[in-house]
């Protein structure tokens, strides 16, 4: 049994952050139907590479985002349109969408309306900006949020540009942080009865999501720079370079640090009271580092990461997606699935009472 099964999830939503939340509750069971207007998805078309199947060639981009879905194309500008979505909510759970602020009141889809025809309705809204804030109205995409969130600040070498994440990390989540946001709305519809509005907005989530680095400046009132591969709070904990090329070192504590340094066999510095604590080794980054580097150079990347695991200290090489895909832990956990024969990668989810729902990838567009 899968743990949203019977949940009706009505998605009109495009490109990735909405359709990123959709794709989770179908992982998990629900049933989603998404809403296309006659051409499409945008992302159908956002190759290559192309998906070819049975007459329908799609941008495997789309594929990454809709898997377990069913789509209906409805031209929802006219009125005909507008009730078949009307429609379809009568007796859904969840309505996500991801339009402009204010942009299907003129349809007759916003909340207000969609409420008055199911008050049970959990409605999800995902932008830019949020519904409110001297921003709202103007569009948001991965990479300018990327850039006024902060997030591209701290990222990238301390003496180049400032880089985006090499994925649409605030689309994705914003929409983890929306499914969070409905499955919330629904314990507490148990309660009361009645859905909701979510108002979810990308800058929002990519502000949340800065963590650590969040509280760095929050604490200091100093911003926070970009340090290349380098943890801003840790030391040791970053790409160090062998002789074949590079690997991570993740050293999270002193006796870790001991052992990373004998394994080095340079224990004096584990002794050495520059490096003893973590904050030491914060102070005095830059001279570690010099002495490291040096010595990690040294060894090969297996030499030196078999030598690292048989001292515990925590360290991995850097894959290519292949060598991920084909790495025993991912191939033990069964990410990548084939539903229909498509390839894809399955939600992150182990229920020890439940399954997810992988028979079906993403579906074709319909035919009008």
């Amino acid at each position: 049994m899968t743990p949203l099964k019977g949940l009706k999830v009505v998605e009109m939503a495009r490109i990735l952050a909405g359709p990123w939340a959709g794709q989770a509750l179908a992982d998990l069971g629900a049933e989603v139907i998404k809403v296309e207007a006659p051409q499409g998805d945008d992302t159908r078309r956002w190759g290559p590479p192309f998906i070819e199947r049975d007459g329908d060639t799609t941008a495997a981009y789309f594929y990454g985002a809709n898997r377990g879905k069913t789509s209906v194309t409805i031209d929802f500008s006219t009125p005909e349109g507008q009730a078949q979505v009307h429609d379809l909510i009568a007796d859904a759970d969840v309505f996500i969408e991801n339009f402009k602020v204010g942009g299907l009141v003129k349809y007759g889809l916003d909340y207000a309306a969609l409420k008055a025809r199911n008050p049970r309705l959990i409605y999800c809204s995902i932008t830019g900006f949020g519904q409110t804030g001297p921003m709202a109205h103007e569009p948001g995409y991965d990479l300018m949020i990327q850039g006024l969130s902060g997030l591209m600040s701290i990222t990238g070498e301390a003496s180049g540009q400032p880089q985006k994440v090499g994925v649409a990390v605030t689309d994705v989540v914003s929409g983890l942080y929306a499914t969070i946001g409905i499955l919330a709305a629904m314990q507490q519809r148990h309660t009361t009865g009645l859905g909701q509005h979510i108002d979810m907005a990308l800058l929002d989530c990519a502000t949340a999501m800065l963590a650590n680095q969040n509280m760095n400046y929050l604490t200091t009132g100093t911003p926070p720079l970009r340090k290349g591969n380098a943890h801003p709070n840790l030391v040791p904990y970053q790409v160090v370079p062998v002789s074949d090329g590079h690997i991570i070192v993740a050293v999270g504590n002193d006796a870790q640090f001991q052992r990373f340094c004998t394994v080095l066999g340079a224990a004096h510095l584990g002794d050495d009271p520059d490096y003893t604590t973590n904050a030491q080794r914060v102070a005095h980054r830059d001279a570690l580092t010099a002495l490291i580097e040096p010595l990690t150079a040294s060894f090969s990347a297996q030499n030196l990461l078999d030598g690292l695991r048989e001292a515990k200290v925590p360290c991995g090489p850097i894959n290519t997606l292949k060598e991920a895909f084909d790495s025993d832990q991912i191939k033990a956990r069964g990410l990548q699935i084939s539903p229909e024969g498509v390839p894809g990668v399955k939600g992150p989810w182990v229920f020890s009472d439940a399954q997810l729902a992988l028979d079906r990838t993403a579906p074709k567009l319909p035919k009008s």
